[in-house]
């Protein structure tokens, strides 16, 4: 891994040394089942399919599960197995996503479609599923149920997002459909591993769930206020890239409630295709009330995700989570 967890700039804060020591350990053991996992006799395959994971990247999802776990018994097996399939699973879907947006970098390295091409891309982003799919078949049936659920609502997600709202759509309501999907599902299964392999009681496996649904949304909105307000974001994406693709966020949604025509209607219609445009539309929208709006709805939602945590024993680990509450909400002001 290298450096310590509380450098990994997730917002957790892991201030209690057991705690961190425990994690920095989970995660050491989910590295290195990451890379036996996908280790082939095919090199070039393993090239491809571990390219992604020699990025680097936040763990985000496998921290999450491990934490969770903290609730419990936290050293397992299981537990280190699942906090692997869900970050193969995410790490699948990058590829994919990828080849979708005709991406050329991601985690400060090409692309696998860009270093390779589509079909590489395609085509690691397959086997890491594969993978995930084989490692969650030893955590039983109820486990290959929950992620096959989560595949489903994971395309959903991206294919309400792709299409975008219907006419009789509501476009805000919509939109967090899409994040739901598209976001929070995988993180709220994350959360729900950890419980689950850790032994805890239903009604703490359910708070979470739910807590990572919410926090993953959170999340998602953040980073889509950071991508207007901000020269450098901290998803890694070059501002404007969302007015680039025609994709929606919620500070342009409310802007659109608030303003529904105009100059700044007029450049969200479709797809911006020059600098000078962008940086017309990221001004107009840095100075709009959607932005506002939008961050105050990030609020909510992190509200809403430290109350699940209300069932859930005062602890660490409990901590921990109400920091990376906090840290979503101070990420966007």
């Amino acid at each position: 891994m290298g450096g310590s967890v509380s450098g990994l700039g997730l917002g957790f804060d892991l201030a209690d040394p057991d705690l961190a020591a425990a994690v920095k350990t989970g995660l050491e053991r989910v590295e290195e089942l990451l890379h036996n996992e996908l280790r082939s006799d095919l090199e070039f395959l393993t090239e491809a399919s571990l390219h992604l994971v020699d990025a680097g990247g936040k763990r985000f999802r496998p921290l999450f599960t491990l934490l969770a776990a903290q609730f419990g018994d936290g050293d397992s097996d299981d537990v280190v197995r699942a906090a692997a399939v869900v970050e193969l699973v995410h790490l699948a879907t990058l590829y994919h996503d990828d080849v979708m947006d005709e991406a050329t970098m991601r985690r400060g390295a090409a692309s696998a479609n860009a270093r390779w091409d589509n079909s590489v891309a395609i085509l690691a982003g397959d086997y890491l599923f594969a993978h995930a799919s084989r490692l969650v078949a030893d955590l039983g049936p109820d486990a290959v149920r929950i992620i096959a659920c989560t595949f489903a609502e994971l395309v959903t997600g991206q294919m309400r997002e792709t299409l975008g709202p219907e006419a009789r759509d509501d476009p805000i309501e919509h939109y967090l459909r899409a994040i739901t999907g598209k976001t929070g599902s995988l993180i709220a299964t994350a959360g729900r591993f950890g419980a689950m392999f850790a032994g805890l009681p239903k009604q703490q496996e359910q708070a979470l769930s739910r807590y990572g649904e919410l926090i993953g949304m959170a999340f998602q909105m953040s980073d889509d206020v950071i991508d207007i307000a901000s020269p450098a974001t901290e998803s890694g994406k070059t501002p404007g890239t969302d007015l680039r693709e025609g994709v929606r966020t919620l500070p342009m949604l409310y802007s659109l409630v608030d303003e529904p025509s105009g100059r700044l209607a007029e450049l969200l219609a479709g797809p911006i295709d020059t600098d000078e445009l962008v940086d017309e539309a990221l001004s107009l929208l840095r100075a709009s009330s959607g932005m506002e709006r939008a961050r105050r709805t990030v609020v909510s939602f992190a509200e809403q995700a430290s109350a699940e945590l209300a069932v859930l024993p005062s602890a660490p680990a409990s901590d921990a989570l109400h920091s990376l509450t906090r840290f979503v909400v101070e990420r966007t002001r």
